[in-house]
Protein backbone atom coordinates (compact mmCIF):
# COMPACT_ATOMS: atom_id res chain seq x y z
CA UNK A 1 0.00 0.00 0.00
CA UNK A 2 1.34 3.21 -0.77
CA UNK A 3 1.64 6.65 1.11
CA UNK A 4 2.83 9.01 -1.07
CA UNK A 5 0.91 11.79 -1.24
CA UNK A 6 0.83 12.55 -4.78
CA UNK A 7 0.68 9.05 -6.45
CA UNK A 8 -3.35 9.43 -7.67
CA UNK A 9 -2.00 12.78 -9.37
CA UNK A 10 1.14 11.38 -11.11
CA UNK A 11 0.75 7.60 -11.07
CA UNK A 12 -1.87 4.88 -11.93
CA UNK A 13 -3.62 2.58 -9.02
CA UNK A 14 -2.99 -0.66 -10.90
CA UNK A 15 1.14 0.12 -11.82
CA UNK A 16 1.88 1.37 -8.33
CA UNK A 17 0.07 -2.27 -7.07
CA UNK A 18 2.76 -4.40 -9.26
CA UNK A 19 5.88 -2.09 -7.91
CA UNK A 20 4.49 -2.09 -4.35
CA UNK A 21 6.54 -3.92 -1.82
CA UNK A 22 4.19 -6.79 -2.17
CA UNK A 23 4.29 -6.74 -5.82
CA UNK A 24 8.40 -7.43 -5.35
CA UNK A 25 8.17 -9.75 -2.60
CA UNK A 26 5.99 -12.26 -4.48
CA UNK A 27 7.97 -11.48 -7.55
CA UNK A 28 10.95 -12.96 -6.03
CA UNK A 29 8.74 -15.85 -4.22
CA UNK A 30 7.17 -16.86 -7.88
CA UNK A 31 10.98 -17.41 -9.13
CA UNK A 32 11.67 -19.77 -6.28
CA UNK A 33 8.62 -21.49 -6.52
CA UNK A 34 9.52 -22.21 -10.27
CA UNK A 35 12.80 -23.46 -9.23
CA UNK A 36 11.60 -25.81 -7.52
CA UNK A 37 9.51 -27.38 -10.21
CA UNK A 38 12.17 -26.68 -12.66
CA UNK A 39 14.34 -28.84 -10.54
CA UNK A 40 11.83 -31.49 -10.16
CA UNK A 41 10.97 -31.76 -13.26
CA UNK A 42 14.44 -32.60 -14.14
CA UNK A 43 14.70 -34.92 -11.36
CA UNK A 44 17.60 -33.14 -9.04
CA UNK A 45 15.12 -32.27 -6.51
CA UNK A 46 12.56 -34.80 -4.96
CA UNK A 47 8.72 -33.86 -6.47
CA UNK A 48 7.59 -34.17 -2.99
CA UNK A 49 9.93 -31.01 -2.10
CA UNK A 50 7.51 -28.54 -4.30
CA UNK A 51 4.50 -28.25 -2.55
CA UNK A 52 5.86 -27.18 0.88
CA UNK A 53 8.10 -24.81 -1.27
CA UNK A 54 5.22 -23.54 -3.25
CA UNK A 55 3.09 -23.15 -0.12
CA UNK A 56 5.28 -21.03 1.52
CA UNK A 57 5.44 -18.71 -1.29
CA UNK A 58 2.96 -16.39 -0.75
CA UNK A 59 4.09 -12.65 -0.06
CA UNK A 60 1.11 -12.37 2.03
CA UNK A 61 3.01 -14.43 4.61
CA UNK A 62 6.18 -12.67 5.30
CA UNK A 63 6.31 -8.99 7.46
CA UNK A 64 7.59 -6.49 5.12
CA UNK A 65 9.05 -3.84 7.99
CA UNK A 66 11.27 -6.99 9.22
CA UNK A 67 12.58 -7.45 5.70
CA UNK A 68 13.48 -3.62 5.31
CA UNK A 69 15.48 -4.12 8.33
CA UNK A 70 17.62 -7.17 7.01
CA UNK A 71 18.23 -5.40 3.65
CA UNK A 72 19.76 -2.38 5.56
CA UNK A 73 22.58 -5.35 6.57
CA UNK A 74 22.25 -7.99 3.76
CA UNK A 75 22.45 -5.51 1.02
CA UNK A 76 19.71 -6.96 -1.09
CA UNK A 77 15.81 -8.23 -0.84
CA UNK A 78 16.55 -11.50 -1.51
CA UNK A 79 19.11 -12.54 0.85
CA UNK A 80 16.38 -12.22 4.38
CA UNK A 81 14.05 -13.17 2.04
CA UNK A 82 15.01 -16.59 1.15
CA UNK A 83 16.53 -16.57 5.09
CA UNK A 84 12.54 -16.11 5.83
CA UNK A 85 11.19 -18.01 3.51
CA UNK A 86 13.77 -21.71 3.98
CA UNK A 87 12.08 -20.49 8.31
CA UNK A 88 8.76 -20.94 7.15
CA UNK A 89 9.02 -24.26 4.96
CA UNK A 90 11.40 -25.91 7.42
CA UNK A 91 8.89 -25.32 10.27
CA UNK A 92 6.61 -27.64 8.58
CA UNK A 93 9.14 -29.90 6.71
CA UNK A 94 12.92 -29.87 7.53
CA UNK A 95 13.64 -32.46 4.49
CA UNK A 96 12.00 -29.70 1.86
CA UNK A 97 13.99 -26.39 3.32
CA UNK A 98 17.01 -28.25 1.70
CA UNK A 99 16.35 -27.56 -1.40
CA UNK A 100 15.34 -24.28 -1.33
CA UNK A 101 16.87 -21.58 -3.70
CA UNK A 102 19.15 -24.27 -4.63
CA UNK A 103 21.76 -23.19 -7.68
CA UNK A 104 20.41 -19.56 -7.57
CA UNK A 105 22.10 -16.26 -6.35
CA UNK A 106 20.28 -13.78 -5.08
CA UNK A 107 20.49 -11.66 -8.35
CA UNK A 108 18.69 -13.93 -10.16
CA UNK A 109 15.65 -13.95 -8.00
CA UNK A 110 15.47 -10.25 -7.90
CA UNK A 111 16.14 -9.82 -11.53
CA UNK A 112 13.85 -12.13 -12.67
CA UNK A 113 10.87 -11.15 -10.45
CA UNK A 114 11.55 -7.88 -11.78
CA UNK A 115 11.31 -8.99 -15.12
CA UNK A 116 7.55 -10.81 -13.81
CA UNK A 117 7.08 -7.44 -12.63
CA UNK A 118 7.51 -5.95 -15.49
CA UNK A 119 5.45 -8.02 -17.92
CA UNK A 120 2.79 -7.26 -15.65
CA UNK A 121 3.72 -3.33 -16.55
CA UNK A 122 3.82 -3.82 -20.24
CA UNK A 123 0.38 -5.28 -20.01
CA UNK A 124 -1.17 -2.35 -18.45
CA UNK A 125 1.16 0.13 -21.00
CA UNK A 126 -0.10 -1.80 -23.80
CA UNK A 127 -3.63 -1.59 -22.81
CA UNK A 128 -3.31 2.17 -22.44
CA UNK A 129 -1.32 3.16 -25.11
CA UNK A 130 -3.99 1.32 -27.47
CA UNK A 131 -6.88 2.92 -25.76
CA UNK A 132 -4.70 6.49 -26.43
CA UNK A 133 -4.10 5.95 -29.83
CA UNK A 134 -7.81 4.73 -30.37
CA UNK A 135 -9.16 8.59 -28.76
CA UNK A 136 -6.30 10.14 -30.78
CA UNK A 137 -7.48 8.47 -34.34
CA UNK A 138 -11.20 9.91 -33.10
CA UNK A 139 -10.49 12.94 -32.60
CA UNK A 140 -8.19 12.92 -35.35
CA UNK A 141 -10.98 11.91 -37.31
CA UNK A 142 -13.43 14.44 -36.43
CA UNK A 143 -11.25 17.31 -36.68
CA UNK A 144 -9.45 16.21 -40.08
CA UNK A 145 -10.42 19.74 -41.13
CA UNK A 146 -10.64 22.11 -38.27
CA UNK A 147 -8.41 25.23 -39.31
CA UNK A 148 -6.04 26.84 -36.93
CA UNK A 149 -2.83 29.09 -36.83
CA UNK A 150 0.66 26.51 -37.08
CA UNK A 151 2.88 28.55 -34.85
CA UNK A 152 6.67 28.06 -35.31
CA UNK A 153 8.95 29.65 -32.89
CA UNK A 154 5.44 30.10 -30.59
CA UNK A 155 4.65 32.67 -33.30
CA UNK A 156 1.85 32.11 -35.92
CA UNK A 157 2.91 30.78 -39.35
CA UNK A 158 0.78 29.05 -41.93
CA UNK A 159 -2.59 26.92 -41.35
CA UNK A 160 -2.66 23.68 -39.75
CA UNK A 161 -5.40 21.61 -38.67
CA UNK A 162 -6.30 20.38 -35.13
CA UNK A 163 -6.66 17.06 -36.55
CA UNK A 164 -3.06 17.04 -38.38
CA UNK A 165 -2.02 18.14 -35.03
CA UNK A 166 -3.50 15.27 -33.18
CA UNK A 167 -2.17 12.92 -35.84
CA UNK A 168 1.11 13.60 -34.95
CA UNK A 169 1.17 12.28 -31.83
CA UNK A 170 -0.83 9.15 -32.46
CA UNK A 171 2.16 8.71 -35.09
CA UNK A 172 4.02 8.55 -31.84
CA UNK A 173 1.94 6.29 -30.09
CA UNK A 174 1.88 3.53 -32.62
CA UNK A 175 5.47 3.92 -32.77
CA UNK A 176 6.29 3.01 -29.34
CA UNK A 177 3.17 0.46 -29.45
CA UNK A 178 5.48 -1.17 -32.12
CA UNK A 179 8.67 -0.64 -30.17
CA UNK A 180 6.85 -2.12 -27.00
CA UNK A 181 6.29 -4.82 -28.82
CA UNK A 182 9.53 -5.89 -30.39
CA UNK A 183 11.63 -5.22 -27.43
CA UNK A 184 8.85 -7.48 -25.24
CA UNK A 185 10.97 -11.03 -26.16
CA UNK A 186 14.36 -9.45 -25.34
CA UNK A 187 13.18 -7.74 -21.88
CA UNK A 188 11.02 -11.06 -20.82
CA UNK A 189 14.52 -12.60 -20.50
CA UNK A 190 15.15 -15.62 -17.73
CA UNK A 191 18.04 -14.49 -15.38
CA UNK A 192 19.57 -17.40 -14.11
CA UNK A 193 22.95 -17.90 -13.15
CA UNK A 194 23.64 -18.72 -9.89
CA UNK A 195 27.03 -17.21 -7.93
CA UNK A 196 29.20 -16.08 -11.12
CA UNK A 197 27.17 -16.61 -14.07
CA UNK A 198 28.59 -20.11 -14.82
CA UNK A 199 25.45 -22.32 -12.63
CA UNK A 200 28.71 -24.62 -11.41
CA UNK A 201 26.53 -25.28 -7.99
CA UNK A 202 24.22 -27.66 -10.38
CA UNK A 203 26.38 -29.35 -12.03
CA UNK A 204 25.52 -31.17 -15.33
CA UNK A 205 22.03 -30.20 -14.87
CA UNK A 206 22.63 -26.47 -15.07
CA UNK A 207 21.42 -26.10 -18.49
CA UNK A 208 18.64 -27.96 -18.11
CA UNK A 209 17.07 -26.57 -15.59
CA UNK A 210 17.42 -22.90 -17.00
CA UNK A 211 15.29 -24.54 -19.97
CA UNK A 212 12.38 -25.61 -17.66
CA UNK A 213 12.45 -22.35 -15.47
CA UNK A 214 12.19 -20.58 -18.25
CA UNK A 215 9.20 -22.59 -19.10
CA UNK A 216 7.71 -22.29 -15.80
CA UNK A 217 7.83 -18.40 -15.75
CA UNK A 218 6.95 -17.98 -19.43
CA UNK A 219 10.27 -16.61 -20.03
CA UNK A 220 12.56 -16.24 -22.64
CA UNK A 221 15.96 -18.44 -22.48
CA UNK A 222 18.96 -16.30 -23.00
CA UNK A 223 21.88 -16.72 -24.61
CA UNK A 224 23.45 -16.99 -21.32
CA UNK A 225 22.74 -14.78 -17.98
CA UNK A 226 23.16 -10.95 -18.05
CA UNK A 227 23.70 -10.54 -14.19
CA UNK A 228 26.31 -7.38 -15.50
CA UNK A 229 24.32 -7.01 -18.71
CA UNK A 230 21.85 -4.76 -18.44
CA UNK A 231 21.24 -3.66 -21.86
CA UNK A 232 17.45 -5.12 -22.07
CA UNK A 233 16.49 -3.27 -18.85
CA UNK A 234 17.79 -0.19 -20.11
CA UNK A 235 16.28 -0.45 -23.93
CA UNK A 236 13.33 -0.35 -22.00
CA UNK A 237 13.75 2.64 -20.11
CA UNK A 238 14.72 4.11 -23.00
CA UNK A 239 11.72 3.73 -24.04
CA UNK A 240 9.40 4.30 -21.39
CA UNK A 241 11.56 8.23 -21.57
CA UNK A 242 10.39 8.40 -25.09
CA UNK A 243 6.90 7.66 -24.32
CA UNK A 244 6.86 10.37 -21.70
CA UNK A 245 8.04 12.65 -23.88
CA UNK A 246 5.62 12.20 -26.40
CA UNK A 247 3.39 12.31 -23.85
CA UNK A 248 4.94 15.36 -22.64
CA UNK A 249 4.68 17.39 -26.06
CA UNK A 250 1.05 16.43 -26.39
CA UNK A 251 0.71 18.27 -22.79
CA UNK A 252 2.86 21.30 -23.95
CA UNK A 253 0.71 21.89 -27.23
CA UNK A 254 -2.44 21.53 -24.81
CA UNK A 255 -1.75 24.09 -22.00
CA UNK A 256 -0.54 26.70 -24.89
CA UNK A 257 -3.65 26.11 -26.96
CA UNK A 258 -5.35 26.67 -23.14
CA UNK A 259 -3.86 30.24 -22.35
CA UNK A 260 -6.48 32.96 -22.07
CA UNK A 261 -4.58 34.44 -25.36
CA UNK A 262 -5.19 31.65 -27.51
CA UNK A 263 -8.41 29.73 -25.93
CA UNK A 264 -8.72 27.34 -28.57
CA UNK A 265 -8.31 23.78 -27.08
CA UNK A 266 -9.30 22.62 -23.45
CA UNK A 267 -9.44 19.67 -21.10
CA UNK A 268 -12.21 18.59 -20.55
CA UNK A 269 -14.43 20.47 -17.29
CA UNK A 270 -14.95 18.85 -14.72
CA UNK A 271 -16.10 20.27 -10.47
CA UNK A 272 -13.01 20.64 -8.71
CA UNK A 273 -10.66 20.34 -11.84
CA UNK A 274 -8.37 22.79 -12.33
CA UNK A 275 -9.51 26.14 -9.79
CA UNK A 276 -7.16 28.32 -8.01
CA UNK A 277 -7.26 28.35 -4.11
CA UNK A 278 -7.71 32.18 -4.60
CA UNK A 279 -8.86 33.36 -8.20
CA UNK A 280 -12.47 31.87 -8.81
CA UNK A 281 -11.80 32.29 -12.64
CA UNK A 282 -8.86 30.00 -12.74
CA UNK A 283 -9.30 27.13 -15.24
CA UNK A 284 -5.57 25.25 -14.92
CA UNK A 285 -4.63 22.66 -17.46
CA UNK A 286 -3.77 20.51 -14.42
CA UNK A 287 -3.55 16.92 -16.86
CA UNK A 288 -1.02 18.62 -19.03
CA UNK A 289 0.66 19.55 -15.61
CA UNK A 290 1.26 15.92 -15.11
CA UNK A 291 2.04 15.22 -19.12
CA UNK A 292 4.81 17.81 -18.48
CA UNK A 293 6.23 16.58 -15.26
CA UNK A 294 6.68 13.09 -16.33
CA UNK A 295 8.34 14.38 -19.29
CA UNK A 296 10.68 16.74 -17.11
CA UNK A 297 11.64 13.95 -14.33
CA UNK A 298 11.79 10.92 -17.10
CA UNK A 299 14.77 11.93 -18.59
CA UNK A 300 16.89 12.25 -15.52
CA UNK A 301 15.83 8.16 -14.76
CA UNK A 302 16.35 7.23 -17.69
CA UNK A 303 20.40 8.43 -17.96
CA UNK A 304 20.56 6.56 -13.84
CA UNK A 305 19.84 3.46 -16.24
CA UNK A 306 22.69 4.23 -18.84
CA UNK A 307 24.99 5.46 -16.02
CA UNK A 308 24.47 2.22 -14.09
CA UNK A 309 25.22 -0.11 -16.91
CA UNK A 310 29.10 -0.37 -16.71
CA UNK A 311 29.09 -2.83 -13.72
CA UNK A 312 31.61 -4.28 -12.53
CA UNK A 313 33.26 -8.65 -13.84
CA UNK A 314 30.14 -10.49 -12.98
CA UNK A 315 28.23 -8.89 -10.41
CA UNK A 316 28.05 -5.26 -9.56
CA UNK A 317 28.53 -2.70 -6.59
CA UNK A 318 26.04 -0.30 -6.35
CA UNK A 319 25.49 0.10 -9.79
CA UNK A 320 22.87 -2.38 -9.67
CA UNK A 321 21.33 -0.81 -6.54
CA UNK A 322 20.99 2.08 -8.62
CA UNK A 323 18.66 0.33 -10.69
CA UNK A 324 16.16 -0.88 -7.93
CA UNK A 325 13.55 1.75 -7.29
CA UNK A 326 14.61 3.80 -10.73
CA UNK A 327 12.78 1.71 -13.39
CA UNK A 328 9.57 1.38 -11.16
CA UNK A 329 9.65 4.72 -10.37
CA UNK A 330 9.41 5.29 -14.57
CA UNK A 331 6.99 2.66 -15.21
CA UNK A 332 4.98 4.36 -12.56
CA UNK A 333 5.74 8.27 -14.06
CA UNK A 334 4.45 7.36 -17.76
CA UNK A 335 1.50 5.11 -16.20
CA UNK A 336 0.41 8.00 -14.21
CA UNK A 337 0.89 10.51 -17.41
CA UNK A 338 -1.49 7.80 -19.58
CA UNK A 339 -4.03 7.90 -17.11
CA UNK A 340 -4.14 11.77 -17.44
CA UNK A 341 -4.17 11.82 -21.44
CA UNK A 342 -6.73 9.26 -21.39
CA UNK A 343 -8.67 11.81 -19.64
CA UNK A 344 -7.94 14.63 -21.85
CA UNK A 345 -7.87 13.38 -25.52
CA UNK A 346 -11.33 12.00 -25.38
CA UNK A 347 -12.93 14.83 -23.65
CA UNK A 348 -10.88 17.59 -25.64
CA UNK A 349 -13.26 20.78 -25.94
CA UNK A 350 -12.29 22.53 -28.85
CA UNK A 351 -13.23 26.50 -29.49
CA UNK A 352 -13.47 26.28 -33.56
CA UNK A 353 -15.31 29.69 -33.50
CA UNK A 354 -11.67 31.24 -31.91
CA UNK A 355 -9.65 29.11 -33.85
CA UNK A 356 -11.23 30.89 -36.76
CA UNK A 357 -11.11 34.54 -34.75
CA UNK A 358 -7.40 33.81 -33.77
CA UNK A 359 -6.15 33.02 -37.54
CA UNK A 360 -7.52 36.62 -38.21
CA UNK A 361 -5.54 38.40 -35.30
CA UNK A 362 -3.25 39.20 -37.86
CA UNK A 363 -5.54 40.21 -40.58
CA UNK A 364 -4.30 38.09 -43.03
CA UNK A 365 -0.56 38.00 -42.69
CA UNK A 366 -0.75 34.30 -41.49
CA UNK A 367 -1.35 33.65 -45.68
CA UNK A 368 0.52 35.98 -47.08
CA UNK A 369 2.91 32.92 -48.15
CA UNK A 370 0.34 31.84 -50.31
CA UNK A 371 -0.03 34.48 -52.14
CA UNK A 372 4.17 35.06 -52.57
CA UNK A 373 4.00 31.57 -54.03
CA UNK A 374 1.28 32.12 -56.04
CA UNK A 375 2.87 35.32 -57.36
CA UNK A 376 6.00 33.63 -57.74
CA UNK A 377 4.49 31.91 -60.68
CA UNK A 378 3.96 35.11 -62.34
CA UNK A 379 7.12 37.52 -61.72
CA UNK A 380 9.84 35.45 -60.11
CA UNK A 381 10.44 34.48 -56.34
CA UNK A 382 12.73 37.02 -55.03
CA UNK A 383 10.47 39.84 -56.50
CA UNK A 384 7.35 38.25 -55.15
CA UNK A 385 8.44 37.62 -51.95
CA UNK A 386 10.24 41.50 -51.56
CA UNK A 387 6.94 42.90 -52.83
CA UNK A 388 4.24 40.78 -50.29
CA UNK A 389 6.97 41.62 -47.84
CA UNK A 390 6.61 45.17 -48.07
CA UNK A 391 2.49 44.99 -48.54
CA UNK A 392 3.10 43.30 -44.76
CA UNK A 393 4.71 45.70 -43.61
CA UNK A 394 2.33 48.50 -44.86
CA UNK A 395 -0.24 46.47 -43.84
CA UNK A 396 0.80 46.02 -39.99
CA UNK A 397 1.61 50.10 -40.37
CA UNK A 398 -1.27 51.28 -41.34
CA UNK A 399 -3.69 48.31 -39.28
CA UNK A 400 -5.56 47.40 -42.84
CA UNK A 401 -6.48 44.03 -43.69
CA UNK A 402 -3.35 42.25 -45.75
CA UNK A 403 -6.21 42.03 -48.45
CA UNK A 404 -6.85 45.81 -48.64
CA UNK A 405 -3.69 46.36 -49.25
CA UNK A 406 -2.78 43.72 -51.51
CA UNK A 407 -5.97 44.77 -53.82
CA UNK A 408 -5.12 48.07 -53.81
CA UNK A 409 -1.71 47.13 -55.26
CA UNK A 410 -1.19 47.71 -58.96
CA UNK A 411 1.59 45.14 -58.79
CA UNK A 412 0.12 42.65 -57.12
CA UNK A 413 -3.59 43.25 -59.35
CA UNK A 414 -1.64 42.90 -62.60
CA UNK A 415 -0.96 39.67 -61.32
CA UNK A 416 -3.90 37.72 -59.66
CA UNK A 417 -7.22 38.69 -59.71
CA UNK A 418 -9.65 39.74 -56.77
CA UNK A 419 -11.52 35.87 -57.23
CA UNK A 420 -7.77 34.82 -56.44
CA UNK A 421 -6.41 37.05 -53.71
CA UNK A 422 -9.60 36.08 -52.05
CA UNK A 423 -9.31 32.26 -52.50
CA UNK A 424 -5.54 32.78 -51.57
CA UNK A 425 -6.50 34.28 -48.37
CA UNK A 426 -8.92 31.61 -47.08
CA UNK A 427 -7.14 29.47 -44.96
CA UNK A 428 -9.42 26.26 -45.89
CA UNK A 429 -7.21 26.50 -49.25
CA UNK A 430 -3.97 26.38 -47.55
CA UNK A 431 -3.70 23.51 -45.82
CA UNK A 432 -1.78 20.97 -48.19
CA UNK A 433 -1.75 17.51 -46.95
CA UNK A 434 -2.89 18.18 -43.62
CA UNK A 435 -6.16 15.41 -44.77
CA UNK A 436 -3.35 13.02 -46.31
CA UNK A 437 -1.55 12.82 -43.06
CA UNK A 438 -4.15 12.45 -40.63
CA UNK A 439 -5.42 9.29 -43.06
CA UNK A 440 -2.29 8.04 -43.02
CA UNK A 441 -1.61 8.11 -39.11
CA UNK A 442 -4.56 6.60 -38.87
CA UNK A 443 -4.71 4.11 -40.91
CA UNK A 444 -1.19 3.01 -39.46
CA UNK A 445 -2.91 2.83 -36.10
CA UNK A 446 -5.46 0.01 -37.21
CA UNK A 447 -2.93 -2.04 -38.86
CA UNK A 448 -0.92 -2.29 -36.18
CA UNK A 449 -4.33 -2.65 -34.12
CA UNK A 450 -5.96 -5.48 -35.98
Amino acid sequence: MSNQLFDAYFTAPAMRAIFCDAGRVQGMLDFEAALARAEARVGLIPAEAVSPIEAACKAELYDYPALAQAIATAGNSAIPLVKALGKRIAATDPEAERYVHLGATSQDAMDSGLVLQLRAAIGLLQSDLAKLADALAAQAERHIDTPLAGRTWLQQATPVTLGMKLAGVLGAVTRHRQRLSELKPRLLSLQFGGASGSLAALGDAGWSVSGALAQELELTLPEQPWHTQRDRLVEFASLLGMIAGSLGKLGRDLSLLMQTEAGEVFEPSAPGKGGSSTMPHKRNPVSAAVLIGAATRAPGLVATMLAAMPQEHERSLGLWHAEWETLPELCCLVSGALQQALVVVPGLEVDVARMRANLELTQGLVLAEAVSIALAQKIGRDAAHHLIEQCCKQAVREGAHLRTVLGANAEVSAQLSADELDRLLDAAHYLGQARRWVERAVAEHTQFSS
